[in-house]
Parts: C-alpha cells; structure tokens; sequence
C-alpha cells in the first residue's frame, strides 16, 4: 500500500466550561464534543523523503505550522519511522472556525500514516501522541460523542447522539483563542450543569439538551463580535431547539428536529451568512 484516503470530520462542543488556569499555562475544561459530518478529505502518498503539503485552500499554511506536518513529525519521533509522504488536503471546513479543522486533519495523518506505514497502533497509543500536537486531537482520533476533561484530552465516549441534525453558520471573523481565555472572567460560583446534559444525551433528549447548552467563551466573543448574538437569535427565530457557539468560535450552531425547519433557517441566514454548511452528527 503506497496511498490512502482518510476523511477527516469537524467537531462542535455541545456545552464548555472553563474551570481554571493550569500551573502549566493551560485552562482546565468541562466539555461536551460531538462529531459531525462536515468533513475534509486527505489523500497520504508515500514518497522518497520529506514532506509535501498540498490543500484546495491557499490560506492553509503548507510548512510546520500545519498540524499535519506536526502529526508526520511526532508519529516518525514515536515509532522510529522515517519515511516521505505526500498530503493533499480537500479541505471543506472553514478555517479557525472552532471546529477542530486543523485537528481533525493531525487526527487523520497519524491515523492515515499508522494504516499506511503498517504500524498498527492503537486508538489509546495514537491519542497519546495526538495531544502532543493539539488539544482537540485525541478526540478527532476517537470520533463520535465524548465528555472531556483536561485539556481536552481526557476523554470518556458517551452514546452516541448521532443522525442529528445541525446547521453551521460561521461569520468570516477572526477570533484570537488565546484571546479569548486572556479575557474569560471565571465565575467559580456558576458552573456548568455537565451532568445534567450528559444525562439528556444518554437519553436522546435533543430538546432538553438543546435549550440548555452553555459555553462560557461567548460572552468574550460576543462583546467584540454582536453577529454570533444575532446568529444565535436568528437560528432560534426560523426553527432551531437551541443555538450556541462551538469552541471560541466563531462559527454558531444550531440544533434542529425537523429538516424543512433547518433549510427554511439556512435560507433565512444566507442573506447576511456566507457559509452555511446543513450536517448531521455522527
């Protein structure tokens, strides 16, 4: 085998709660992380030596600021490996989007690069290394419907929530992360009720879940950016169970139990929205 084709899916955060700063300059997190098909899709080529990025996206960095250059480093480092690949990325999700885009494609070359090389790790070594390359990593590589802790990185996999149905609208700004949790007010006094969403999850309660998604960034982003508060208004006004801002944004999602309500939504929005992107979980 000297070739594979992975598809590499983007992620929302159901509800995220930031606790506090770590000692190690990291926030530690509370968050709710689903998959959805909104995919780019990655063909690995093995070559002679080196490494050669290529992607539909000129705006993608195409050196070692990509994760999957990262994620071609770190699996040749764990495994002693040391061979060329070719990466062409078909890359649909828009970029810092908070839809783990950059992560889900490291995901998908260690995953790629371990079915290719032949090296048959498994999922637990390959979300070892993963979180040396970013946080949303090992989750990318496990997939699916996940509590996580940490940094993200410590994962526990819920029922799956999957075939719902969400809309994506994301404005075309530019939101800092490091922005964002520079300037998060922690409350340690008002947490987010995970436990009472997982609950809803395992039960398949898409409305009491729905209208109960927290995710403390917003109030950040918002304050400098009012068009995630009018997206959100928006998704609620033509149909959706209830709308939120994934990761530190900026893209808003919706969540939807009737599809003629989801398009009729989408609609509505493309006045003013240009990438509007109808999936489903998985």
């Amino acid at each position: 085998m000297d070739e594979i084709i992975i598809e590499s899916y983007g992620k929302i955060n159901l509800s995220l709660d930031v606790l506090y700063k770590r000692n190690d300059g990291y926030h530690e997190l509370n968050t709710l992380m689903q998959q959805v098909d909104l995919k780019d899709t990655l063909t690995l080529k093995e070559i002679k030596e080196g490494i050669i990025i290529e992607c539909n996206n000129s705006d993608v960095p195409l050196g070692s600021a990509n994760l999957v250059y990262k994620a071609w480093e770190k699996i040749k480092e764990r495994t002693g490996v040391n061979k060329g690949i070719h990466i062409k990325i078909d890359k649909q999700i828009p970029l810092a989007s908070g839809l783990a885009g950059g992560s889900t494609n490291g995901a998908a070359v260690l995953k790629g690069l371990s079915e290719l090389w032949q090296l048959n790790l498994e999922e637990e070594e390959l979300r070892g290394i993963g979180v040396e390359i970013g946080a949303d990593v090992p989750f990318c590589i496990m997939g699916g419907t996940a509590y996580a802790q940490g940094i993200g990185e410590k994962l526990k996999k819920l029922k799956p929530f999957s075939n719902k149905l969400v809309l994506l609208a994301n404005p075309g700004i530019e939101v800092s992360t490091a922005y964002v949790y520079k300037n998060l007010v922690l409350n340690k006094d008002k947490r987010v009720d995970i436990d009472r969403l997982i609950r809803y999850l395992e039960e398949g309660n898409l409305k009491g879940l729905a209208e109960n998604m927290v995710n403390v960034m917003e109030e950040v982003v918002i304050k400098d950016h009012p068009i995630i508060s009018e997206i959100k208004k928006d998704m609620m006004k033509y149909g959706a169970l209830g709308a939120l801002m994934s990761g530190s944004g900026p893209t808003v999602f919706g969540i939807f139990d009737d599809e003629e309500k989801m398009i009729y939504c989408r609609n509505k929005l493309s006045s003013k929205i240009k990438k509007i992107y109808m999936c489903k979980t998985i």
